[in-house]
């Protein structure tokens, strides 16, 4: 008999096994990641990427990324892949960045593009559909943003979320999910969560929107002449016609009894047809976390001091195979890498150590030369 939880670990499995992964970038093909990614040149200031896994990782190899090589430069370069929509679905994008320079000012975070982008002119102009990822620069700014774009306007979480700030990998994780509820989650952890109708303050612009559909509306009805008003009504002694849809005609309107001279004002607004009323649909227009052309991610950043890796880079509809794969890459070089460092570290110390002793003994060499020259010369 099949225990509880195998058949719970084959479920997982199926669903795994199930996920659509749009893109997934691990720099494992050597030279081959130039065949993928596209490096702007509508500035020839931008600054010059190579793969490399820096000074210090967990793994040679596995911790390879994109790496920014120029100090105080912008940078443009992005990858794009088969375009699809997330309507309806859980959009969930991923990487792991390392600022192994101590990031001083600079970005750290990814954007996404719709299928469109120019990618060879790809510029902070460039209009995107998601920014997210860890931005600091001084003692002010050191957050994780989540800009999206929605009525041809960006607009930013309003809470402010944290980001790292020391010089190793870290995973960025973001989730849209279906029921206008996120999550923002920093190496594997979650630190932010909640509604993106309400964090990211489009409450007012949805009731902006649905003021304005409902006044046009109305507005269009009293601008209308009698005789056209005349013929939003039905008769009262109409009956329902055999061919009338309610899903797609509406529910069945009839005129209330009037005297002759009443004016179109002095009917009840309620007791228009259909075409005057407001869409039933209307909410169908605030889709918050819908992208339709999504199909290209990039870096377009500026940095002060370069060094920054980018790696693991994914873009999924499944939560949980995003963990698996957080946890295959980073999670199995992360350990190592600060194992690395601290091995490094001494060294240096001990190289300074011998370096300050190396030059106090000189120290006590020039000395003895200086004071054996004087006892020379006072004898002479």
């Amino acid at each position: 008999m099949v225990s509880a939880r195998a058949l719970l670990w084959a479920i997982c499995v199926l669903r795994v096994a199930l996920a659509t992964v749009y893109f997934q970038e691990e720099f494992l093909d050597g030279e081959r990641w130039r065949n993928r990614w596209v490096q702007s040149t509508n500035d020839s200031q931008f600054g010059h990427f190579r793969v490399s896994s820096g000074k210090f990782y967990g793994h040679k190899e596995k911790d390879k990324g994109l790496q920014t090589t120029q100090n105080s430069r912008f940078y443009a370069i992005s990858a794009s892949f088969k375009p699809f929509s997330n309507k309806g679905k859980t959009l969930v994008i991923q990487y792991t960045v390392k600022h192994e320079q101590k990031m001083d000012c600079g970005g750290g975070y990814i954007k996404v593009f719709p299928s469109d982008l120019d990618q060879k002119k790809m510029n902070g102009k460039s209009q995107y559909y998601i920014m997210f990822g860890p931005d600091i620069c001084g003692f002010d700014i050191k957050k994780v943003h989540v800009i999206l774009y929605f009525k041809n306007q960006y607009h930013e979480n309003k809470k402010p979320i944290r980001c790292k700030v020391d010089g190793f990998t870290h995973l960025y994780t973001l989730i849209l999910r279906p029921d206008l509820s996120y999550e923002v989650k920093v190496d594997g952890q979650s630190i932010e969560s909640g509604s993106i109708e309400y964090d990211w303050n489009l409450t007012s612009l949805r009731k902006t929107e649905k003021t304005s559909l409902d006044s046009r509306d109305w507005d269009q009805v009293e601008g209308s002449k009698v005789q056209d008003w005349e013929k939003h009504f039905l008769d009262a002694g109409a009956s329902k016609p055999s061919d009338w849809n309610s899903e797609l005609d509406g529910d069945w309107l009839q005129k209330p009894p009037y005297e002759d001279g009443l004016k179109a004002e002095g009917i009840d607004k309620d007791v228009w047809l259909h075409q005057k009323m407001r869409p039933a649909g209307y909410l169908t227009q605030y889709d918050l976390s819908e992208f339709e052309n999504i199909g290209a991610i990039g870096l377009e950043l500026w940095q002060v001091r370069s060094g920054t890796i980018f790696d693991n880079f994914l873009i999924t509809d499944d939560e949980e195979y995003a963990e698996k794969f957080g946890k295959a890459t980073w999670g199995e070089t992360k350990g190592p890498e600060k194992e690395m460092d601290a091995i490094q570290a001494k060294e240096e110390v001990k190289k300074a150590r011998e370096e300050d002793e190396e030059d106090l003994l000189m120290g006590k060499f020039h000395r003895h030369n200086h004071l054996s020259r004087f006892h020379r010369q006072g004898e002479l």
